[in-house]
């Protein structure tokens, strides 16, 4: 069993309750505040469709839905495969935590498709952003008290960096960044789904005010297969978020991930709760 801290977050048992039952544990190596980051919550509920028998192919799309933060502790996640195609499948999960006297509370619902590609003719209509060397970029320091989750990340951004005086100055809401595993670990779907994540809420940057913000809802898109992941390594992905609107209490900001060969790996949509 791998060491490393992420595969130990998303570590998931099978139940003898049912087919796609299993059973893990919160980590606090990737804690945020007031619950698990939520990439890492993300990332256990494709884990359990890409350990469920009845797999089908690769994932496409993950869609994940917080209801509620997941407590620290033990929970349950269930994975049922609703229908399967020639080509696709479609799953849906639920995590949850035993709640008062025994009965569970869902924190968690998510949807999962995923897909037997074969070879065609593809494009990109997303070119990776010009950037400067990895190296060359300063190393984001470690983050504060509670989130433990940023140390778990090297994260160099180069453009819309965390705000240097919170005086509600108003600014573009995109980041630039480069970012990786901060121990090295190869790169795979679940890991994937994390860093789709890792951008801190865009109205932060837009407002230049730390207002209290919470992921509500995270779509992620692959575009890549084993072949491209696996050509990504441990290198650095470029990462690139933006806000799109800002509307009575709830924004959408969208991400992009590139490997260093400039190939598009996955983009992602969540909509975010903010608070005045």
């Amino acid at each position: 069993m791998s060491t490393h801290p992420f595969d130990k977050a998303i570590a998931l048992e099978h139940s003898d309750i049912r087919v796609g039952h299993f059973t893990g544990a919160t980590s606090p190596d990737y804690w945020n505040m007031v619950g698990p980051f939520g990439g890492t919550t993300a990332a256990i509920a494709l884990q359990s469709v890409l350990r469920h028998p009845d797999l089908l192919g690769t994932p496409i799309a993950l869609t994940v839905n917080f209801a509620a933060a997941l407590e620290a502790g033990a929970f349950d996640v269930q994975a049922t495969a609703v229908r399967t195609n020639r080509s696709t499948q479609h799953w849906t999960v639920q995590i949850t935590q035993a709640g008062a006297g025994g009965v569970p509370n869902m924190t968690t619902t998510a949807t999962v498709v995923t897909a037997a590609r074969r070879e065609t003719w593809s494009a990109s209509d997303m070119p990776m952003p010009e950037a400067p060397n990895p190296e060359s970029v300063e190393r984001l320091s470690i983050g504060p008290s509670g989130v433990a989750w940023l140390d778990r990340y090297e994260m160099r951004p180069f453009s819309g960096g965390i705000p240097a005086k919170w005086d509600e100055s108003l600014h573009h809401s995109e980041t630039r960044m480069w970012l990786r595993e901060a121990q090295q670990r190869p790169l795979d779907f679940c890991s994937l789904a994390a860093m789709s994540d890792v951008f801190y809420p865009r109205v932060w940057l837009r407002r230049a005010t730390r207002v209290p913000a919470g992921t509500v809802s995270i779509t992620t898109y692959f575009h890549a297969g084993p072949a491209q992941l696996a050509e990504a390594g441990t290198g650095y992905l470029l990462g690139r978020a933006v806000g799109q609107q800002f509307f009575n209490g709830f924004f959408d900001q969208a991400a992009h991930l590139w490997n260093e060969k400039g190939t598009l790996l996955a983009t992602s949509n969540q909509i975010v709760y903010y608070k005045e």
